[in-house]
């Protein structure tokens, strides 16, 4: 059997893990994320490393980082909470420090893989990977392989225009409107009390407690969400659509989304396709999961 050392860098922790070539965890574990130095990083990350060798031989590290990725060059473009690994070409660097070979990808497609290789979208070819946090961002798979797109940002969904006013010059994007984010915010904007002061978690405990301020923000939630899983859905027509990210923790998730997609498509009356909404099997260790996937293919 084949074992994968993988890294998932975040901007507070670097997790690590080693996995078999069937996806399956064997030992793992984090450190702190260096706050600016490159080197430090690296340096981490060779301990890992040499630590496992001792006793066990690996076949290459699978990365999982923030950005946009290109595993060709070796290079991690775009922006992050990490700023300093975009632009040295990080896979040489690793791979000079540790004699193994590296593939690396971005975060969000390394959860999507782990979803298309043994969880719930095992069994499809054309999917939509869709992360919901504090931001929005995602996967598209086609024929079970990431389409990465021209410029390294497919799937970066959160970007999509949801409301506009043209006279006002104010737009609001997908991220904005139907991230987890926006419920703190439409709450303290109905309280009229600083973000600071509510989280999402007491939210839904207020909305349990009839807190009209919090349904109403959770409604509108669950609202603009399907929304951009509706127009997802006819801009690519895939067997399924993956919600990953914190939202995913919710038991009743789908069924909030499928009840606003009932109403979006009543309103829509041309329209006939409901979305296929699952939640992802793999939460934490989806990046580390999907990495190794993505260095075996």
């Amino acid at each position: 059997m084949k074992n994968y050392i993988a890294f998932d860098i975040g901007g507070s922790s670097v997790k690590f893990g080693i996995i078999n070539e069937q996806g399956e965890i064997l030992d793992k574990g984090a450190f702190e994320t260096p706050k600016e130095e490159l080197d430090m990083i690296f340096t981490k990350m060779v301990e890992v490393v040499d630590t496992y060798k001792k006793y066990m031989k690996l076949e290459g590290i699978a990365l999982s980082c923030p950005g946009a990725v290109n595993n060709e060059e070796g290079v991690i473009y775009g922006a992050s909470a990490v700023p300093y690994i975009h632009g040295p070409n990080f896979r040489n660097i690793l791979k000079a420090a540790t004699d193994l070979d590296v593939a690396m990808e971005n975060d969000a497609n390394c959860a999507a893989l782990a979803e298309v290789w043994k969880g719930a979208a095992k069994d499809n070819h054309n999917v939509l990977f869709l992360i919901c946090g504090t931001g929005i961002g995602g996967a598209i798979i086609k024929d079970r392989k990431l389409h990465l797109g021209v410029n390294l940002h497919g799937g970066e969904f959160g970007y999509m225009i949801m409301e506009s006013d043209m006279e006002k010059g104010t737009v609001r994007n997908y991220s904005e409107v139907a991230s987890t984010f926006s419920i703190v915010r439409r709450v303290a904007e109905y309280k009229n009390i600083a973000t600071s002061k509510i989280d999402g978690k007491k939210i839904f405990d207020m909305a349990k407690e009839g807190d009209k301020d919090c349904l109403r923000a959770i409604d509108k939630f669950y609202y603009k969400l399907a929304l951009g899983i509706f127009n997802l859905q006819y801009v690519y027509d895939p067997e399924v659509i993956v919600i990953g990210g914190a939202i995913s923790a919710r038991e009743d998730l789908v069924h909030c989304i499928n009840t606003k997609l009932e109403i979006i498509l009543k309103q829509a009356e041309i329209t006939k396709i409901m979305p296929n909404v699952k939640k992802c099997v793999y939460s934490n260790d989806a990046n580390l999961i999907g990495a190794v996937y993505n260095f075996i293919n």
